[in-house]
């Protein structure tokens, strides 16, 4: 998704990485956006790395006869495919793709200006239509979808018509659906329930998530992610997709119903289904949940809102983080930004879904609010793990019950009284310090409470890059 607000009507001039060029205004390019395109070719040059299996590939802006060939189905300027052609090592070939006429004749000039028609192809298409012409005998090796809005009517081609560990970049930009807004919307795009939490924007890429994995499910493909990513207006994910009959069946046991208490915020995750295994700890078949939550939350006795499905698997692969960090350098304008950023994402953990934040704990008991490290030990202390994620400088991603975290909580309080005028009757925290303690907390200082990437004083919080930035108003041309 590449409008500048500014002089619609006149040419304007765009450099960004090696590429630079013209577009008549009319057509749709965002400057907020250089971090999502300087991520995604840093994402392509590891997989085009590890997807031919060589080492030695050709150097960025060759043509490569054994490289991987490239769909950006929605490229509105070129620029994306452009960067790609002269930044990505190893490429055959890159389709830049639009529906505008008005864009692909900005596409073509702009090929030509940086002298890249060697690997870039124009196309004058409808998005979908083109990948369903190419889900057959061609397929690509990577499709970027960066629409305006959702992704999801793109959806059913892109899974058909991306090659056997193909990758796919998909963002969606719709927020305020995903986010919780509008529920009723996000269940008829997405196929699930989006609920108004605190962690809603990990639960918008998991949503997105379980909606590409439903989609590839129905032609007994399923997906793998890489990266996971909220950030600014947008969420994007980076997956690869497979076929396996078995691993389909699987999926069941990867999707789980998100049950949240309306009064003090936690949440129980239910999956739709288990494998069940011998003892060998082999798969033996696979089985329905009959355990599930009460009819109010156990700490507050307050109702729970139902939401979901959503992707309750793993967000990121250690690995292609851990290659990504190598593969990123200061050339790239927004390389601060990307290293902080994936250095979190390396910390996070892996098998705790979504997180509660610190003002929400403090926020439900009317208390004082303690610090990230006080919180943070205590849930070492009590041998459990925790983490940032990096879309919440105030985040508590941990494998801890519940209980614990409100008994660290209700400790906190015991050392800092909270005003009792403060607390009515039936109110969450009334309910919550009403109730005995299970776990004894200590605050004593733990030496992982501070995490690397803090110690290392990264960037990992961005604030907002432009003024009145955002995902600007939809292409004229």
């Amino acid at each position: 998704m590449e409008v500048n607000e500014a002089n619609k009507s006149e040419t304007q001039e765009i450099c960004e990485g090696l590429a630079k060029i013209k577009t008549s205004g009319r057509v749709f390019y965002n400057p907020v956006q250089e971090f999502n395109r300087d991520l995604s070719i840093i994402a392509l040059n590891v997989f085009a790395k590890e997807y031919t299996n060589s080492e030695s590939i050709w150097e960025a802006g060759n043509k490569c006869d054994d490289g991987i060939t490239i769909l950006e189905a929605l490229s509105a300027t070129g620029l994306r495919s452009i960067r790609y052609a002269k930044e990505v090592k190893g490429v055959k070939e890159i389709v830049a793709n639009d529906i505008s006429i008005k864009a692909v004749e900005d596409i073509k000039r702009n090929i030509s200006d940086n002298s890249v028609e060697h690997l870039v192809v124009p196309s004058h298409d409808d998005a979908t239509m083109l990948m369903y012409k190419w889900r057959k005998e061609r397929r690509f090796d990577a499709i970027d979808l960066d629409p305006y809005g959702c992704p999801s009517i793109f959806l059913d081609s892109a899974v058909q018509a991306v090659k056997e560990g193909g990758l796919l970049l998909i963002t969606a930009t719709d927020m305020a659906v995903l986010a919780g807004n509008s529920p009723e919307t996000c269940y008829s795009k997405y196929g699930a329930i989006s609920l108004r939490i605190k962690a809603c924007h990990e639960m918008a890429l998991r949503i997105l998530l379980q909606c590409i994995e439903s989609h590839a499910n129905r032609y007994g493909r399923y997906i793998v992610p890489l990266l996971s990513l909220s950030a600014d207006f947008y969420i994007r994910v980076f997956v690869r997709v497979y076929t396996s009959a078995k691993k389909c069946k699987q999926t069941l046991s990867k999707l789980s119903t998100v049950y949240h208490c309306t009064g003090c915020g936690s949440y129980v995750l239910r999956p739709l289904g288990v494998i069940k295994l011998n003892e060998k700890n082999q798969q033996v078949k696979y089985g329905l949940p009959t355990k599930l939550p009460s009819d109010t939350c156990e700490h507050c006795n307050h109702p729970y809102h139902v939401g979901g499905p959503i992707w309750g698997a793993h967000l990121h692969s250690p690995e292609f983080i851990e290659k990504l960090l190598n593969e990123t350098s200061e050339k790239f304008a927004t390389f601060k930004r990307i290293q902080g950023v994936l250095s979190v994402m390396s910390e996070e953990l892996l098998d705790a879904p979504l997180y509660y934040t610190l003002e929400q704990l403090s926020g439900t008991l009317h208390v004082e609010t303690p610090s990230m490290v006080s919180v943070r030990s205590a849930i070492l202390n009590a041998g459990y793990q925790v983490s940032y994620t990096h879309m919440n400088k105030t985040s508590i991603k941990t494998n801890a019950p519940a209980k614990l975290i409100w008994d660290i909580m209700k400790a906190w309080e015991a050392q800092h009284p909270v005003s009792k005028k403060r607390l009515s009757e039936n109110n969450p925290g009334t309910n919550i310090l009403a109730k005995k303690s299970e776990f004894e907390c200590s605050f004593e200082y733990h030496p992982e409470a501070q995490s690397k990437s803090k110690k290392l004083g990264y960037l990992r919080f961005q604030q907002n890059p432009l003024p009145n930035w955002g995902p600007g108003t939809r292409a004229t041309a």
